[in-house]
């Protein structure tokens, strides 16, 4: 069985991070490990706390792993500092990682930036020259491009500039009122559109964390690029599609929360 690692945050509602990471690696196949960068106090109306561990503890986890299960592929989502970077690059380095599938989560949806800009330094210098793939969405494209992306056109120039730049593939995924649904994959010089139809479910919490794990568990699985993204484009949207929610809470978020595709394709046809 292929084995693929996590280097992200723990979200205890478990819809995203570390625990939607989980869910997705092993309903796509795969043997799930992690190393957590923090820990958040979460539920379906918010983030309700913090805390961070030590680069030291989170170098203790990465080589743990390492020396005893060695990743067949590794996803990285949301490090919120330039000292965890760091030592994620560091050690990374000192195993000769592969398949390394980077997920840079540096702004919401909202366009609220959610690292620091000495962090989004240190990720550019460090973590992205090591991926294989990065997976953006158009906020975080428009970070690292320079401008704004307002067509098809943009994202095909800002994927072809984010790819030359860092010497990997760039999967940007589209939305953003930019198009429906469709996705766009640059590699070796060549694009790739993914075209999806639009699912109208508010529950998208932790897509992007569902989407970079199902493509790093399709990598280890010995997929090409482009396949790995199209099955990972497939699960998450046959997540959406069946339509799960927990009906949990009754903060503002409370309806929408989703098991980030984990489960749920398994929960629709359990009936």
């Amino acid at each position: 069985m292929k084995k693929v690692l996590t280097i992200a945050g723990s979200d205890s509602g478990g819809g995203a991070g570390i625990q939607a990471d989980i869910k997705t690696m092993t309903m796509n196949g795969v043997f799930a490990m992690s190393a957590i960068t923090a820990l958040t106090a979460q539920n379906t109306t918010g983030v309700q706390g913090i805390y961070e561990v030590t680069p030291d503890f989170l170098a203790q986890q990465l080589d743990s792993v390492f020396s005893d299960l060695r990743p067949d592929a590794v996803k990285i989502g949301m490090v919120s500092s330039a000292p965890l970077i760091e030592t994620i690059a560091e050690r990374l380095i000192f195993h000769k990682a592969e398949k390394i599938v980077v997920d840079p989560v540096m702004v919401a949806t909202s366009g609220a930036r959610l690292i620091a800009e000495d962090a989004v330094e240190t990720l550019t210098r460090l973590l992205f020259p090591l991926a294989q793939v990065l997976t953006p969405n158009i906020p975080e494209a428009e970070v690292l491009f320079g401008e704004t992306i307002a067509s098809v056109e943009d994202m095909e120039r800002a994927a072809k500039a984010i790819g030359e730049r860092f010497s990997c593939a760039v999967l940007l995924k589209g939305g953003h009122k930019v198009n429906d649904a469709n996705d766009l994959l640059y590699e070796a010089g060549g694009f790739r559109w993914f075209y999806g139809k639009r699912i109208d479910n508010p529950n998208t919490h932790g897509t992007g964390c569902t989407l970079s794990s199902a493509i790093a568990a399709n990598l280890a699985k010995g997929f090409d690029m482009a396949e790995a993204v199209a099955r990972a484009k497939e699960y998450i949207s046959g997540a959406l599609g069946a339509m799960l929610d927990l009906g949990a809470g009754s903060g503002p978020m409370a309806h929408n929360f989703t098991l980030s595709g984990g489960f749920a394709e398994e929960a629709a046809n359990c009936g």
